[in-house]
């Protein structure tokens, strides 16, 4: 059963703006698995930029009080199926209440977009 769901966009060359601005951003937002899938595309701003959307929905879909971009993975892409993979408090959340999430992530040229939907485990 879904029990959340998130939903979040996000303008390209924003993002792409703050990260030329603050070098070290990237580091706070991004794992360094993120950072290499996206440093291979031809323009990764646009796929960092859907990951930050990823990580917002599921911090909406997962109800956490904070959001907390590192300990929200986003794997794959491109040809290899997209999961989250979760670390630290954001998975002892969702463990807690026994939660899954799922994303779909999406952009244009110009915006980028994901949405996460949390789901019932069974518990054990």
């Amino acid at each position: 059963m879904s029990v959340g769901i998130g939903l979040d966009l996000l303008d390209i060359d924003r993002l792409e703006r703050a990260l030329e601005r603050r070098p070290h951003l990237a580091g706070r937002l991004f794992t360094d698995g993120e950072q290499a899938y996206a440093a291979r595309r031809a323009r990764p701003g646009q796929h960092l930029a859907a990951r930050f959307c990823a990580k917002e929905a599921v911090t909406k879909a997962l109800a956490l009080d904070v959001f907390r971009p590192l300990e929200i993975e986003v794997r794959g892409g491109g040809s290899a199926e997209v999961g989250i993979m979760l670390s630290g408090e954001a998975a002892r959340i969702a463990a807690e209440r026994h939660l899954d999430v799922r994303v779909s992530l999406t952009h244009t040229p110009t915006t980028a977009g994901a949405v996460a939907i949390a789901h019932e485990v069974p518990a054990g």
